[in-house]
């Protein structure tokens, strides 16, 4: 009995050949390569590989290549991180990186599946885009999310006012009705199946984004550029000098460039391993700058939850300009694989953070009143969820407040691709948003997501700035990611009518 090997067809080949080019072209659209124009055609490819294909299972893996290679191109710091500062051998990094992007291609996957049907409709320019945006917002309750398509969108000062509306969503959802309406003339469909596009033309229409205007509040931003490893071996030596330069770097350094009495003094994420909570003596001496500053402090700190044993929580702390304790908020979001450590990788990961795989989230929203105002303080990578940060908009917050510590990106894109992430929420609440970095990018980002001043990377230094207070609430901030939920709504509708 003779056997052949089948091999696939040259159509199928070039299936992939475009999933790939897809996946590869959205890598391009953010930090380091920031293509930004690639963002109305990057997943035409994609699309026009899709609706070539009959079965689920064979448009399932042309999503899943796309995804695959977006992730792992976007996100391919997730090996440094794991290999230097969890410690593990180049073989199991390797394999925790090559099982995070092909499970988190499986959502463009999903997209393919659903996208099939819908692209061979009349409807299929609102329709594919809701299902874009359907799967992309999934991705914030399944363990990680970073980066969705309206991201790139940030700078294009027509598209990005749809942000205080939508929120991100609404930019993903305008840039996927191009791709697929892109995919549309390429495939020669009727032109009567573009006019889809016309209700972008209502952009204009919106309110434009806050004009570019100077703060008159002055704050001073902290960036003392610890590297990671110095984190992990401190003595009470080390501490004290560390503490000596942050407060240098707070008061006669600060003052040498700018003499202006700051009205907030923010210390960004781990800058000391000091417990407030714990070590009297450092409690006092933060007081004690307070009151030499005269300002609202804002720092870091480790916090315990009592219980069942001591649960470490990721604080945020607000000092008055006396030295008091005005508020303590804890992360929610917290980092997987940095402050908790999903099971079964728990049971050989190394520690990466000085407690990492111990930490618990908070639970509740803080905002802060600080002399006639509120501001809402938010932890390092909970500028990724904006369910998250128009929270503290909601509660009162006149302005936002991001403390970081990025260096565990080391010299990669990471770091400005988070950056690009907290101008998104700028834009959305149209607050004016202080981003506070360890080793950077600390900066100032206004109500319009503009980085108005910033420090450079891996130097020591303080960013003397203005910002300004502002109240009113977005129908985002208002209502939170109801595009999103449409989003869901209207593609179980379309794919019902789709499959009948």
């Amino acid at each position: 009995m003779n056997s052949k090997l089948k091999l696939p067809s040259a159509g199928l080949t070039v299936s992939f050949f475009l999933a790939a080019a897809s996946g590869i072209a959205q890598v391009l659209l953010f930090p380091q390569f920031r293509i930004w124009f690639l963002a109305p055609v990057a997943v035409t490819p994609l699309l026009v590989a899709v609706v070539r294909e009959e079965t689920m299972r064979t448009r399932f893996l042309l999503g899943w290549l796309a995804g695959a290679i977006y992730w792992a191109g976007t996100c391919y710091w997730i090996y440094d991180v794991m290999h230097r500062y969890a410690y593990l051998p180049a073989v199991a990094a390797a394999a925790i990186f090559l099982g995070f992007f092909v499970v988190k291609g499986l959502h463009l996957g999903v997209f393919a599946v659903i996208a099939g049907p819908l692209l061979r409709r009349s409807w299929a320019v609102p329709a594919a885009a809701f299902a874009w945006v359907a799967v992309e917002g999934s991705h914030q309750y399944l363990a990680f999310t970073w980066l969705q398509l309206g991201n790139a969108g940030v700078s294009m000062s027509v598209l990005a006012r749809l942000a205080p509306y939508t929120g991100v969503y609404g930019l993903s959802f305008a840039f996927a009705m191009m791709n697929v309406a892109l995919a549309l003339v390429v495939l020669r469909r009727p032109r009567r199946d573009l006019a889809w596009l016309f209700p972008l033309a209502l952009l204009y229409v919106l309110p434009e984004l806050p004009p570019a205007q100077p703060g008159y509040h002055p704050v001073r931003l902290v960036q003392p550029n610890v590297h990671p490893d110095q984190m992990l071996q401190w003595n009470s030596q080390r501490q004290r000098e560390h503490l000596a330069r942050m407060r240098d770097l707070s008061t006669d350094a600060a003052d040498a460039m700018d003499p202006t009495p700051p009205e907030l003094l923010i210390w960004p994420e781990y800058p000391v391993p000091a417990y407030y909570f714990e070590d009297p003596a450092f409690r006092s001496y933060m007081a004690d700058l307070a009151r030499q500053t005269g300002a609202h402090v804002i720092l870091n700190a480790i916090a315990f939850r009592d219980g069942e044993g001591r649960q470490p929580l990721n604080s945020a702390l607000v000092l008055s300009p006396e030295g008091e304790l005005l508020s303590h908020y804890s992360k929610m979001f917290l980092v997987p694989f940095g402050e908790f450590v999903p099971w079964p990788f728990s049971l050989f990961i190394e520690k990466i953070t000085l407690q990492a795989g111990d930490f618990v989230p908070g639970d509740e929203v803080v905002v802060t009143p600080v002399d006639d105002h509120k501001i809402g303080t938010f932890v390092c990578y909970e500028s990724v969820f904006a369910r998250g940060v128009r929270r503290f908009v909601a509660g009162g917050a006149e302005l936002l407040v991001n403390i970081s510590n990025d260096s565990w990106y080391g010299d990669t894109a990471a770091r400005h691709q988070h950056l690009l992430i907290a101008r998104m929420r700028a834009v959305e609440n149209q607050r004016w948003l202080l981003r506070a970095t360890n080793d950077g990018i600390t900066s100032v980002i206004d109500p319009g997501g503009r980085v108005t001043v910033q420090l450079p990377s891996f130097q020591q230094g303080v960013l003397s700035a203005h910002f300004d207070y502002l109240s009113g609430l977005t129908w985002f901030a208002r209502f939170g990611e109801w595009f999103w939920w449409l989003s869901i709504l209207a593609t179980v509708c379309f794919w019902v009518v789709s499959r009948r």
